[in-house]
Formats: C-alpha cells, structure tokens, sequence
C-alpha cells in the first residue's frame, strides 16, 4: 500500500511538472506561482552617505548594513525634486512633478491618479499604508497645513485599504494618526517603533496572500534632539566627523546637529532590524521585494544650511536597496548608474509581473536588475519649479533645472548655468566649473543631455508664478512671492 501511495505522488508531482505555465519575461510564473510580496520602507530626509555601509565611520547602522550585504546597493538614487510630497507623488504615480503637479507642499494629489496602491490592488494584492501620507494637501483658499492633522478620506487613500496614516507630523514622541475608519488613535512612545509593531502585525495577518506594504517614518526629519535617549547616548557630538563642506564657524554647531540625526538614524536601524527578523522568520523573504530608501537628504550644515531643496548631493542623493532573494540572489552588488524617483514604480511593477500603465513616465530598470548588468541611465533630472518653506526666494532659493549622472552634476536656474560638479574628482562639491574656458566642452555636453531630458518632459522651465499660476496654487502664508526684480538680483 505504501508504495502504491508513493507511485501516485511520484506521478501527480510529474504532472505538475509538465502543466506549469511558460515563463513570464521575468520568469516570476514558472518559478514562483505565487506574486511577490513588497514590503517598501520610506524614511524621511535621510541623505545617502549615512549609513554604515556606505563608509560612513560614525553612524550605527548594523541592521541596514547587514542588508545591504543581501540587497542590490544604488551608489546613486536621485531624488527628482528634494522635498516631501513631490517625491511622494513622484513615487506613487511614476510620474514627473510638473506632471502629477505636487510641486510643492500641502497640494493635493489628484484622487483619480494611477498609482502603486491601486496598480497592486487590481493584481490582486492586499494593500497597506503606515505612517506619514503628505498628499492629500488642503483646498484652496484653507490654511495651508490644515489637512495635516485631518484624516484623509477614503477615497484619497490611493488603493491602500489597512490604514494606520497621519497627513503629516514631526513630533515623534506624542504622535497620532486616523485608521481605515477615521477613529484617531495614538502611537504608543517613538510613533517609529509603535508604527514598526503595526507593520510586523500587518504582514502576520497576510503572510498566506500577496501583500504591498509602505511604511513611511518620520525621522530623521528634524526636530533633531527627539530621539529616544538610548540612542542619543550611543553618540558623542565631540567626536563626529565632518564633511569639508561644512563651514569651519558652524562646525561645533554641525556635530551636535548630526549626533542627534545619527541618533533617529540608529533607531530606526533597530526597528528595520525587527521587521526584517520577522520577514524572514515568517518564511517570506525569498519571495519578497524589499526596499529602503528615504525622499531626500538633508544638508545638515553643509555648505552652511540645514534641510534640502538645494541641487547638492546631501540633499538629492538618498539611501537606496533593494532585496529580492529568488531574482537577485543573496549577496550584495552595487549599481552606479543614476535611478530617479519616478523609475520606482515602472521597475517595482516589473519584478512583480505587473503591465505598467502609460501614465507612468519613469523607466522600468527589472530586467536589467535581474539580469546582474548595470542600468541603462545617462542621467537623473532635478528639479525646483517652485522653490518655498526654507528655501523661499527671500532666503535665497531658485528655480532649477539639473542632471545629476554618475560621475557630474549640472544645474541652470533661470538666469543660465549655475553649477557644475565633477564629482569624482571634488566628492564635497567644493569646486564650481561652470565658466572655467577648459571646462567649456564638458559643460556644453551637460547642457544637451539636461535640454534632452526638458523636451522629453515638455519643461519649458518657466518662472515659479507660471506653474502655481496653472494649477491654481496659492503659495502659503509663510512663503514669499518672487521679487519682481528677480534676473537682475546678483547672485
């Protein structure tokens, strides 16, 4: 009887051998019936060089660095445009700002838009949502940050349906947020951790069904000494190391800044450490896209300012990887090639096997990833149509446009070439070539691949009051107008 039971399972093991589907393009059918599973980890103003892996020899980051030793690593993942809801928008819908039209903050983000939530819902999967949202902005005419402390309709939600979000917060430690029934509920301490708890309790109940969750924290934003104090006491301001850029009159000030941002840095490590334990204790790490990245960086003193918008690498370059054991493997490769914001989505939907829509803008990079070659990509754009908050133009900020490639950077604004970097050369961008007679050819390539990449998006880089103009924005009440006397202002 056993081996008549042991020739049938022999036989109906064979059989499902020769019925498998054919190969997908990317082969998800034939060697995972089940779709991956994409767990997307979002900080806020976390710039690239923080990190362990990365080379910094201050920060504390051994759960990130531990997988990065499994991921692919992105040497240069360029925010398309510094700042909070752009690159959320950006990220969503796969599209450029002056396409979406999130170009600045607290606008809404059209609740007809094609994006990550509903693309991945209508495949099939479970969709969540935890922590911070920052698009669904304010109506005209409204104080401009009214809708942060406001729940966010159903119909706004974007696809997501398990629903633990506040608009926008950056009081970490007394924080709440509105569930799937706009019920206001609190998190439980350091709302990262209370809202890390959320997210392994979310994959626990879906862990039998393909799932997307994006987690969005909060830190290391600023306020900057809001840390929990074990991780604060991990870091002696005295000792941290500077970036040359940093001015040598705001260099004490500069480490008691950056311990303190190191210190949300090391907490939020300790938590992505927990989430991934539980991935992969759960048996789903095989099958699961896993990505850390944040929207932006933060100058942190560099170059004597704080925050971002600037087209600097501490403000648009991010942290970036990506673990996928059953396409990419289990070790680490770096890839150098620029990927910018609006490539997310189209590449996530193709290492899920999922037809991108023609809304998306951005470039699918799967097949290159999973192949092990190097991304196609010349160049990532950058962008300012509109430049508000910190950086407004009677704080000295401009509109720009710019590329950053792998090795340069070069921006205009609207008075003609501003900045060019070569960055292997000069790492703390130190050294501006532009109208340096030997440096005329390479600024004139750099010139025509940026006018490639604006007749590609139709930008005719026009003044900030056009674009609010034509979506109907008022700036906020905090922000000022562009003088009119703005071209003729030295810079």
């Amino acid at each position: 009887m056993k081996n008549h039971s042991l020739i049938i399972l022999v036989l109906l093991a064979a059989f499902s051998a020769c019925s498998q589907k054919p190969s997908s393009p990317i082969g998800l059918e034939a060697e995972y019936p089940t779709k991956p599973n994409l767990v997307f980890i979002l900080a806020d103003q976390w710039r690239a060089e923080a990190t362990g892996y990365a080379g910094n020899p201050d920060v504390i980051t051994p759960n990130l660095d531990r997988l990065a030793s499994e991921s692919l690593i992105f040497e240069n993942a360029v925010t398309v445009m510094a700042v909070c809801a752009p690159w959320r928008a950006s990220f969503l819908t796969g599209q450029y700002p002056l396409t979406h039209g999130i170009f600045y903050n607290d606008k809404p983000l059209d609740s007809e838009a094609i994006t990550l939530g509903k693309i991945y819902k209508e495949a099939g999967y479970q969709t969540g949502y935890i922590g911070k949202w920052h698009l669904n902005g304010h109506q005209r005419g409204e104080d401009p940050f009214s809708g942060r402390n406001q729940p966010v309709p159903k119909e706004r939600r974007q696809g997501f349906d398990y629903w633990k979000v506040r608009e926008v917060t950056h009081d970490y430690n007394n924080s709440f947020y509105f569930d799937e029934n706009d019920q206001k509920q609190f998190w439980t301490g350091y709302d990262a951790f209370a809202q890390t708890d959320s997210a392994i309790s979310y994959i626990q109940r879906n862990k039998e069904n393909p799932f997307v969750l994006v987690m969005s924290w909060g830190p290391p934003h600023d306020p900057y000494p809001t840390a929990p104090q074990e991780f604060k006491d991990r870091y002696d301001w005295r000792k941290i190391k500077l970036r040359p850029n940093v001015p040598l009159a705001l260099q004490d000030s500069a480490k008691r800044v950056i311990a303190n941002y190191y210190a949300h840095i090391t907490a939020l490590d300790s938590a992505l450490g927990r989430l991934l334990d539980e991935i992969d204790n759960a048996g789903l790490a095989e099958n699961t896209i896993f990505v850390f990245t944040s929207e932006h960086g933060d100058m942190l003193l560099s170059k004597g300012v704080l925050k971002k918008q600037r087209p600097y690498d501490e403000s648009i370059k991010v942290p970036m990887l990506i673990r996928f054991p059953s396409k990419f493997g289990k070790s680490s490769r770096n890839i150098s090639n620029p990927i910018n914001t609006p490539d997310l989505l189209p590449t996530l939907l193709g290492l899920s096997g999922i037809a991108i829509p023609e809304t998306v803008e951005g470039k699918d990079f799967s097949n290159s990833l999973i192949s092990g070659k190097e991304i196609v990509s010349e160049a990532a754009l950058i962008m300012l149509p509109v430049p508000f908050h910190e950086w407004q133009f009677k704080n000295g900020g401009r509109e720009f446009r710019g590329i950053r490639t792998r090795r340069y950077t070069y921006v205009k604004d609207l008075k003609g070439p501003w900045l060019l970097y070569d960055n292997e050369k000069d790492p703390y961008q130190m050294d501006n070539l532009i109208g340096r007679t030997d440096f005329n050819t390479l600024e004139s390539s750099m010139e025509t691949i940026l006018m490639k990449k604006l007749a590609e998006r139709n930008d005719e880089f026009l003044p900030a009051d056009e674009y609010m103009t034509q979506w109907n924005y008022l700036y906020d009440r905090t922000d000022s107008i562009r003088p009119a006397n703005y071209l003729e202002i030295n810079r």
